[in-house]
């Protein structure tokens, strides 16, 4: 037994440094793999792996807004006696050069000339032949009112004409409820499309203009928003008109609609656009004429002539053709 034990020992003296060898190695390797990328683990696994890197997808940059209106090449020009507007401004409607300025950034109370911008919106949702209900709130608008009764089915040109050449307010709110689903969420879209547009001088709180408080524009944002408008054949073909016969449902049976526009009556070439009176705004006018291919928008503010103003402005355009 003394032998036996002696051996065992001697065995166990011999084996230690190999043990304590390979439990190092082990240890070694285990610290190594932990360090080693899971990448490299599976590559000895399936092959070589390669990590491919994704680009993220650029977002693409929103267009720049278009410039409607710049003052290219102005025409000095003096008139005598002035103009009776307190605002106003000339402007080439093919590339939107600024002719001639009065007063054309000024933040003024504009009145129906609002109707420009709820036409355009309220065309781009409603088509001509879709059926209008109208709201029980338009009956009660104030001041000018073409007597639209609340539930009366109507088809929405009807109501374009009525908005445009006379200048119904019932309509605007008819139209501004059928297409933005409520008057605040319209007159939203109004401000929205007037930001996006760059009408910097601009501000609605109603889809017809007939509260001035808080309610304006400039001569300058009035042209360039004419300019965006006269595009829409639906919008340049009623607002040339100068009157419109319209059947109705019994028991009206029929409507005329005569262009408040004196303008297209009076000045060859005429063919819109809007016209706008309040107390506080005074006579207002957006006007266009085309000559010999070539078409000027004007915009007079708060003017005791402004058909006068309109025609004088005109004229200095087009002479300046040559």
């Amino acid at each position: 037994m003394p032998r036996r034990r002696k051996r065992y020992r001697y065995r166990l003296r011999r084996l230690t440094p190999v043990g304590i060898a390979v439990l190092v190695a082990g240890l070694a390797g285990a610290w190594a793999g932990s360090r080693q990328p899971v990448a490299s683990l599976a590559a000895g696994a399936r092959g070589p792996v390669v990590i491919a890197h994704v680009a993220t997808p650029k977002k693409r940059a929103a267009p720049a807004p278009e410039v409607l209106l710049s003052e290219r090449a102005p025409l000095h020009h003096t008139f005598t006696p002035k103009l009776a507007a307190a605002a106003a401004v000339l402007v080439d409607a093919e590339d939107g050069s600024v002719l001639w300025t009065l007063h054309a950034h000024a933040r003024r109370d504009v009145a129906s000339t609002t109707k420009i911008m709820t036409a355009l919106l309220a065309m781009r949702k409603l088509g001509p032949h879709d059926v209008v209900t109208v709201s029980a709130a338009a009956p009660r608008v104030p001041l000018v009112r073409e007597g639209l009764r609340a539930g009366e089915r109507v088809q929405a040109w009807k109501l374009f004409y009525a908005l445009l050449l006379y200048s119904g307010n019932d309509d605007a709110l008819a139209l501004a409820i059928a297409a933005g689903g409520s008057k605040t969420a319209f007159v939203q879209e109004m401000n929205d499309e007037a930001q996006r547009l760059g009408l910097r001088d601009t501000h609605f709180v109603s889809p017809s203009g007939v509260i001035d408080a808080d309610n304006y524009s400039s001569a300058w944002d009035l042209a360039a928003l004419a300019r965006v408008a006269l595009r829409n054949p639906r919008f340049a073909r009623i607002v040339r008109t100068p009157v419109k016969h319209v059947s109705w449902s019994a028991p009206t049976y029929s409507k005329v609609y005569v262009n408040n526009n004196r303008l297209l009556r009076m000045y060859p070439g005429a063919n819109g656009v809007k016209t706008g009176y309040t107390h506080l705004s005074g006579p207002c006018l957006v006007a266009s004429a085309t000559r010999r291919g070539k078409t000027m928008i004007v915009v007079v503010l708060d003017s005791g002539d402004m058909y006068g103003d309109a025609t004088r402005l005109l004229n200095l355009g087009f002479r300046s053709l040559g």
